[in-house]
């Protein structure tokens, strides 16, 4: 059985009651652990055992037995679950940084020259997420089909190197270190509304018109890039009196295809719709670079390479594409 050496801990002595502290020496075989980490990730005895295929009783008998090798207590139990302890928190950090390891190492011994499979954890903003990669996922699927893609749509910045997620596309440059980084596309936040909104109410010739106008826009409190918030704060100087706050584009591009107001998205939001009319084309935001960001360590994962030549190759189509319709247009 392999065994693993954890920190420097010894056995307390009957002279000394307190716990073994993280910097002591104890040898602990990997089962214990690993049912540990099971136990302290679910909170639960029995949904551990499922996780793991073990009884309750196994389960609680492999804690109970580190908890004595440890000369302490690692859980604190009540009726409704399981509560780390100190010591418990702990090792359970140290438990995880031993999965995160784990799960790379198997990334890398998984990943074959000619062979994409697996799961890639990809974390991006909600609306780039769900506007524009997840439409386009189909084509990566249909060449890979035994590659899983974990979609992690948040606006909080994961940590890369802490194995958060493989692969990030941000709308800023990373500066978490140990990362490699390629800039994708840069981005730009302009007015958009229907042609029925349009016919209805008028459309604007210049920014003092936007005050007969309702506006939506991404909250300026939410997290978002300073140039979107930037532009939507100088819209506001002209008296917009009528205005729908929004926490993610993926909502404002709702609301203004249901026809209540003109909207401030991300041209990368509306490049495909058909049904979607620019408003003020002189009116936009700074550029803000997108970048494509991962571990110094996953460099040689297929998975990676997959992924990343397959979103640059969505990019060069589109933007092909989009010449190519406003050739036409000429």
């Amino acid at each position: 059985m392999s065994v693993f050496a954890f920190g420097s801990m010894e056995r307390v002595s009957s002279d000394n009651p307190l716990p073994p502290t993280p910097t002591e020496s104890l040898d602990m075989d990997w089962d214990k652990l690993r049912i540990f980490h099971a136990v302290a990730d679910v909170g639960s005895l029995t949904h551990a055992g499922d996780v793991l295929h073990l009884s309750q009783s196994a389960v609680s008998r492999q804690i109970r037995a580190l908890e004595e090798s440890l000369n302490t207590t690692l859980f604190h139990r009540h009726a409704r679950g399981l509560i780390l302890t100190e010591q418990g928190e702990l090792l359970f950090d140290a438990t995880s940084a031993m999965a995160r390891r784990l799960d790379t190492a198997e990334a890398r011994i998984r990943d074959s020259e000619e062979e994409v499979f697996g799961e890639l954890r990809v974390t991006t903003t909600i609306g780039f997420g769900s506007l524009w990669l997840a439409p386009r996922l189909s084509k990566l699927y249909e060449k890979f089909p035994e590659l899983n893609i974990d979609l992690m749509l948040d606006e909080r910045v994961l940590d890369l190197p802490m194995r958060e997620a493989d692969v990030a596309i941000r709308m800023k440059e990373p500066s978490q270190a140990d990362l490699i980084r390629r800039r994708l596309m840069t981005v730009h936040m302009r007015l958009y509304a229907t042609p029925e909104y349009l016919a209805k109410r008028g459309t604007p010739e210049s920014l003092e018109d936007l005050k007969d106008h309702r506006l939506i826009y991404l909250n300026t409190q939410a997290t978002q890039v300073s140039a979107g918030a930037s532009l939507v704060r100088e819209l506001l100087t002209y008296d917009v009196t009528s205005r729908l706050t929004v926490n993610n584009y993926f909502g404002v591009l709702q609301a203004m295809r249901s026809n209540l107001g003109i909207g401030v998205l991300p041209d990368y939001v509306v490049e495909d719709l058909k049904d979607i009319q620019r408003v003020l084309p002189d009116v936009e935001s700074n550029e803000i670079p997108v970048f494509l960001a991962y571990p110094e360590e996953l460099r040689q994962s297929r998975r990676i390479a997959a992924f990343r030549d397959f979103v640059t190759e969505e990019i060069i189509e589109q933007r092909k594409r989009l010449k190519a319709e406003a050739l036409q247009k000429d």
